[in-house]
């Protein structure tokens, strides 16, 4: 018999986290590693893990990801608005926790565009009067 997984999509800047729960014992698995093989910092692992700790299901299913793009922060953020999702997949009566803690909302802040004349988003060239 299939087992009942839950799908969910996350993005935080250019990163990409594609997230599977799977009713298990806590494992992280990050495109192929372990979580703490792949974010070295505890404070990644503690970001990525604030979903399931706010709706108390920490060692009930087995998250598994694989996320592209961007750099750690970003894809640490973009795994904990996969998992939120996923989440409210398993369980509707999780969204106002979820909602409360703001683990739903896509954070939009992007990178912004270079201007021409300009060396970068805002960066003019340096001035000079002669």
């Amino acid at each position: 018999m299939a087992q009942v997984q839950y799908y969910g999509t996350g993005r935080r800047k250019s990163s990409v986290a594609r997230v599977r729960l799977v009713a298990g014992d806590g494992k992280i698995i990050v495109n192929g590693q372990d979580v703490e093989k792949y974010f070295d910092l505890e404070t990644l692992r503690t970001i990525l893990k604030q979903p399931l700790v706010t709706t108390e299901t920490e060692g009930r299913y087995d998250v598994l990801v694989n996320v592209n793009g961007g750099g750690f922060t970003g894809q640490a953020g973009a795994i904990r608005h996969g998992v939120a999702r996923a989440l409210l997949q398993a369980d509707p009566a999780y969204r106002p926790a979820l909602k409360q803690a703001g683990f739903l909302t896509r954070d939009p802040r992007m990178k912004e565009r270079k201007k021409y004349g300009l060396k970068g988003a805002r960066r003019a060239p340096q001035f000079s009067k002669r």
